[in-house]
């Protein structure tokens, strides 16, 4: 049987790589063997993952870039491409905002912010790497997208649109790059405890439900069929799977990792 989670003498990009899950992903693919590059918007905590990682004796390099800047992701895409051979293998799209508020209550200003994070940078990097891959005729993009971009959340209306759009981009980029080899996929996590984002929610959950932290997790737990919230590892082993060969056949697919909350 083929071992389909070795990734010796593949180079991955991963963006958000400072957060929870995107450190994990740049973890579980270099302990798979990959060359990895990790990016997010501070460069001391860029650093800060790559010495880590560097100290476990993984192949890692590094840059920040403010993913809504083209001209730092193309800076980002280079670094990798001199780094390893002028190829980029995998690309996964971590980097991402939430918000919460009532409609009525966005600015312009914080809906076009979760859009520039969450699409624009996205699209940036896709635009850059994606010659490399097409030289190669093989690749796989990753997007992150949300359990809100498939079915909305309330108070989250520009975040579950941005994520929205996510979805529907890795479709139409699934379409146009399946000539080119390249397998384009995302995943809809739902909540994922201890990280970032999850941290920020809660804490606008209970100022905006006006409940304790304790009644806030316990309501969204009840609607999880498997009874808990995501893991940082659940979210990370699917994401790691869609970077592998046992991919190959899947393309434009939206993954949920919901515990079942959302079955479609």
């Amino acid at each position: 049987m083929r071992n389909f989670l070795d990734f010796k003498g593949k180079t991955a990009l991963v963006t958000g790589a400072a957060g929870a899950i995107g450190k994990g992903v740049a973890l579980g693919l270099a302990q798979r063997g990959a060359r990895v590059v990790v990016t997010d918007l501070k460069q001391d905590t860029v650093d800060a993952v790559v010495a880590e990682l560097t100290s476990a004796g993984y192949d890692v390099a590094g840059l920040a870039a403010d993913v809504t800047d083209e001209s730092r992701v193309k800076a980002v895409v280079e670094l990798a491409a001199t780094r390893f051979d002028k190829t980029i293998d995998i690309l996964v799209n971590v980097a991402g905002v939430a918000g919460q508020k009532p409609v009525e209550e966005i600015t312009e200003k914080e809906w076009d912010f979760v859009f520039a994070v969450n699409c624009k940078g996205t699209f940036f990097f896709i635009k850059h790497v994606v010659p490399l891959m097409k030289a190669r005729k093989s690749g796989k993009i990753v997007n992150f997208a949300s359990k809100s971009g498939k079915t909305g959340s309330a108070l989250c209306s520009h975040y579950s649109a941005a994520k929205g759009a996510i979805i529907t981009l890795t479709q139409a980029l699934a379409y146009e790059f399946a000539k080119d080899g390249i397998q384009v996929n995302c995943v809809c996590p739902g909540i994922t405890d201890q990280t970032g984002v999850w941290n920020f929610m809660s804490a606008n959950y209970i100022d905006n439900l006006k409940q304790t932290r304790e009644q806030v997790v316990k309501q969204f737990t009840a609607k999880v069929p498997l009874g808990r919230l995501a893991s940082i590892e659940d979210v990370v082993d699917v994401t790691v799977f869609l970077c592998s060969s046992g991919a190959d056949y899947m393309t434009g697919q939206a993954v949920n990792i919901t515990g079942g909350r959302e079955m479609h």
